[in-house]
């Protein structure tokens, strides 16, 4: 019986095809999110990887978010202004505890964190405080007292929700998916924030990529490499990538591959692999800029003014202003410094209004950062550790961020490995986003690039941890520091046969030795019920049965994932009767080893049967006098393996989640401050428009033309109106709802738009009468043809009438002559006459029949008469009105009119054709079954020939 599915069933598998397609088609992101700044690429059919703009048309934005304290007290459900970018630093001299920079290296950490705590202190007036269900870090917006801390994961979202709405701007439709980059040295936690930010406005992940691999991977999309497997050896490059806030070193290897097509035949693909990292989580550009902060704050205390005030260095590390100057124009000295040899800046009321010059050379800066410049060996040399490389072996080092531009930098790294080996063959700054683009490009189902394997490496050693049967606990490691995350599914054995969870593990490097992060949990829910289902079901022995897990870290975000898990046995299999043997049983032949032929000196011997106490059956079987109580054979029993699946369940460890409701709570909460933003900007759009209307007032009133079109009343009203609206929004309208101002807006409006509709009517109204006039003239001629030809042709028809009924006539009086002898050539005379009659008959054929008909002409006439008559009245009734009254032949009126006009026109021009094309096709087969007859009579006649 064929299957039967419900409308429902129908509908809902149309609407997931259809959802299908839509994502396959639809933008994706790759987001290169840096410490300082943010860089995002979009991918869409027609659009390949084009650099995101900002609203400033800059190609990266500074990933800060700024909350503006509103001036007044905020209304319920409204929030405060938000910037973005650079316009949110700018706000950080006067709001320095509402502007939140550096998000990204908070994420995943509780409070306590020195890198947290490096954080506070450099930023003195943010309120961090930790949220108590996660444990992780929030911020007290002084703007918003009311609401409860944002946490980091919060406001990075919304730094993701501006690059999403920029993006959108671009492609002209919903971006929902992206790859993000993340440093490598990031945990599962830490991970897990970010895909929580992404979620939170509606972003899924397609991947997290590692920066050093965006890199390689961009760095590969222009090249190929030797292919490994026709005798070409690998190449090994370092990506070296120094940001704001922390300094990566990765070995990659690429290689090409030849591999199986489709069909028979082979392609080529390029492989990207990470074999090692190395990394130094705070040695960055933010780290530079400390080292000129704290030189600048020194100086600054040693100045008179700032000693006769009794400044001290820990009063201004605690001045959230003076920080934020401070900070800001480092990093400006330290970006002047990697081109130049000194740089300089001034403050202006730095702290206790005291002024301050400041001047550093570039000597004195490299001398500042010394102990920082050996910290860069640390991190190369732990990434060729890892990967088992000596340095001599790379190829080369190419740089990415910009703190590798500092030149000391780059001195540190040509002393490692030559200057020869250091390249700057990628775009330092694009790099990482380009390939993060790229993998998005890949992922999504839309778009087909160039073929292009990546392998990430799993950066962590990770096992797990247990309790085997005996209450012992366990643990085994699973995944080193090199383990790719490409690899095939590992397979665990367990001993356990009761429910049992398994923990697993990372193991995080830290100043106090190796420390192990737990990641996953997952528990059994049947393991018990199914070792009791293989003892009874199936027979297997309880100490044979194993249960076993099959584990591997996901390509996308390197957690923990199960494959499968189940349990299995090999047990007996019972030695079956096939349908052929009952078949031979019932006949008497037996198995075929009961068929073999009987040997010479052999007998048979009939077989007995007994009946037992069990009531089962043996039976003698034919022996032979040599092998007369020997054993027969056996063969041994076939074993089969039992496999049975277990349920389980899976919850993440570390930081805990956010529940479902708070979720929900976090994704409204972003949603109502996303909405109070649209309700400002449509606020402030509405202002201007009225403050731009009042000055539109002032040069219409001085117009001609509108004075022309007005009366004194009316300009007298829109004066006074418009006069009254100025006063008002600089006065109580600077703060008054989006309803009032376009209430005040509406009501100047409506004074000016029916002036405005008079000019507009005038200035139109000569043209489109006169299109109109030029239509009915077309018209009426057209309609006067026609009835000229139909009056011929009724005219031809009456007079052919009138001469056909003559000839009969005369015809009726004529007597028949008497038949005479025919002579050879009479025939040919009467052929000549025939013909000279139908040549006469063609010339007297008269004009063309016409095309339509009185009543096919009845409705286009009818409506020409209407109009002609309408516009005649209505010329008449507009003449007589003054140039300030309000129009009555309306533009609009009379274009319709006209598009009416000459559709009816069209109309009957194309019911003339079909009835040509349907006359012509019925006059063609006519014509055809005539020649078909002819043929036919000329077939006749020859065979008639062939008889005589």
């Amino acid at each position: 019986m064929a299957p039967t599915f419900s409308p429902k069933s129908v509908l809902l598998s149309l609407l997931f095809l259809f959802s299908t397609n839509v994502l396959a088609i639809s933008a994706v992101l790759g987001v290169d999110l840096g410490t300082e700044y943010i860089k995002a690429t979009l991918v869409k059919p027609g659009i390949p990887l084009e650099i995101v703009l900002t609203k400033d048309s800059r190609r990266k934005e500074t990933a800060a978010v700024a909350f503006k304290p509103s001036q007044h007290a905020l209304q319920s459900g409204s929030y405060p202004e938000r910037a973005y970018g650079s316009d949110a630093v700018a706000l950080a001299a006067r709001f320095p505890g509402d502007v939140y920079p550096n998000l990204k290296t908070l994420l995943g950490l509780p409070l306590d964190d020195s890198i947290a705590q490096e954080y506070a202190a450099r930023h003195p007036s943010l309120q961090l405080e930790t949220v108590k269900s996660r444990g992780t870090i929030a911020f007290k917006s002084k703007a918003i007292e009311k609401e409860e801390a944002w946490m980091v994961e919060e406001l990075l979202a919304m730094e993701f929700q501006s690059i999403q709405r920029n993006a959108e701007a671009v492609a002209g439709s919903d971006v929902r998916s992206a790859v993000v980059t993340v440093p490598p040295f990031y945990t599962t936690d830490e991970k897990r924030a970010v895909e929580l930010a992404c979620e939170l406005v509606g972003l899924k992940v397609l991947s997290l990529i590692s920066d050093g691999l965006a890199v390689g991977l961009n760095y590969a999309t222009s090249r190929t490499f030797p292919i490994v497997n026709e005798g070409g050896t690998p190449e090994h490059h370092m990506v070296f990538d120094m940001g704001a806030g922390s300094t990566k070193a990765t070995v990659l290897k690429f290689q090409g591959r030849t591999v199986k097509d489709v069909g028979k035949f082979n392609k080529t693909v390029q492989e990207v692999q990470v074999l090692g990292n190395g990394w130094d989580r705070t040695l960055g550009g933010d780290a530079f800029n400390y080292l000129i902060v704290d030189d600048m704050i020194s100086k600054f205390v040693e100045t008179s003014a700032a000693k006769k005030a009794a400044v001290t260095a820990e009063g201004v590390q605690k001045h959230g202003r003076a920080m934020a100057k401070l900070l800001k124009e480092a990093e400006r000295l330290r970006h002047i410094l990697s081109a130049n040899v000194d740089a300089s800046g001034s403050f202006e009321g730095l702290y206790e209004d005291i002024d301050f010059r400041y001047k550093v050379a570039r000597a004195d800066f490299e001398k500042m950062t010394e102990s920082h410049a050996e910290r860069v060996s640390v991190a190369v040399q732990k990434a060729l550790n890892v990967a088992e490389l000596d340095i001599t072996q790379l190829d080369s080092i190419i740089l990415h961020g910009g703190a590798s531009r500092t030149p000391f930098i780059q001195k540190q790294l040509e002393k490692l490995v030559g200057s020869d080996k250091v390249r700057g063959n990628v775009n330092s700054d694009e790099a990482a986003v380009f390939g993060a683009g790229f993998r998005a490009a890949e992922l999504s189902p839309g778009f087909r690039v160039k073929e292009i394997r990546v392998s990430e490496g799993a950066v962590y050693a990770a096992g797990m941890k247990w309790t085997n049967p005996n209450d012992k606990p366990q643990q085994q490691r699973l995944w080193t520091e090199r383990s790719l995350l490409t690899a095939a599914p590992k397979e665990v054995t367990f001993t356990n046969r009761d429910d049992f969870s398994v923990r697993f593990f990372q193991q995080i490097p830290s100043v106090n030795g190796v420390v192990e992060k737990e990641t996953k949990e997952i528990k059994t829910k049947n393991l018990t019920a199914t070792v009791a289902s293989l003892v009874e079901k199936h027979g297997c022995a309880e100490d044979g049965i194993q249960f076993k897990v099959q584990l591997r870290l996901g390509a996308e975000n390197g957690d923990v994932q199960v494959i499968k898990a189940f349990a299995e046995c090999e047990t007996e299999e019972a030695d079956k009767e096939g349908i052929i043997d009952g078949v031979k049983n019932l006949f008497g032949f037996g198995k075929n080893k009961d068929q073999k032929p009987l040997t010479d000196g052999e007998e048979t011997v009939e077989s007995e049967t007994a009946s037992t106490d069990a009531a089962t059956t043996s039976t003698e079987s034919t022996a032979t006098p040599s092998s007369s109580g020997s054993a027969e054979k056996v063969d041994p029993p076939k074993k089969r393996l039992v496999v049975v699946p277990v349920s389980y369940s899976t919850e993440n460890l570390g930081i805990a989640g956010l529940s479902k409701a708070d979720l929900s709570k976090a994704k409204d909460r972003l949603k109502a401050f996303e909405t109070s933003d649209k309700a400002r900007r449509l606020r402030e759009e509405t202002l201007n428009q009225l403050e731009g209307f009042t000055y539109k007032v002032r040069d219409l009133l001085d117009s001609d033309r509108f004075v022309a079109a007005s009366t004194s009343k009316e300009r007298a009203k829109l004066e006074s109106k418009a006069s009254d609206a100025s006063d008002w929004v600089y006065g109580e309208g600077a703060d008054a709802s989006h309803k009032e101002l376009k209430s005040r807006f509406k009501e100047l409006k409506d004074l000016v738009s029916p002036i405005e509709r008079r000019i507009e009517e005038s200035s139109k109204r000569p043209e489109v009468i006169k299109a109109l006039k030029g239509s009915l003239e077309q018209t009426n001629t057209w309609i006067n043809r026609i009835k000229e030809q139909i009056q011929e042709a009724e005219a031809f028809a009456s007079s052919a009438s009138a001469s056909a009924t003559s000839l009969t006539e005369a015809a009726s009086t004529v007597t028949e002559a008497p038949s005479q002898e025919t002579g050879d050539f009479d025939g040919l005379e009467d052929e000549q006459a025939t013909t000279s009659s139908t040549a006469t008959a063609e010339e007297d054929r008269g004009p063309a029949p016409p095309l339509y008909t009185l009543e096919d002409m009845k409705e286009l006439t009818e409506l020409y008469d209407s109009i002609l008559a309408w516009l005649e009245e209505k010329i008449v009734a507009q003449d007589k009105l003054p140039e300030t009254a309000n129009p009555v032949l309306l533009v609009k009126e009379i274009t319709e009119k006209t598009k009416k006009l000459e559709q009816a026109g069209v109309e009957l021009a194309m019911r003339s054709v079909k009835k040509f094309e349907s006359k012509f096709k019925k006059g063609g087969s006519s014509k055809k079954s005539s020649k078909a007859k002819k043929d036919d009579a000329k077939k006749e006649d020859a065979k008639k020939h062939d008889e005589l």
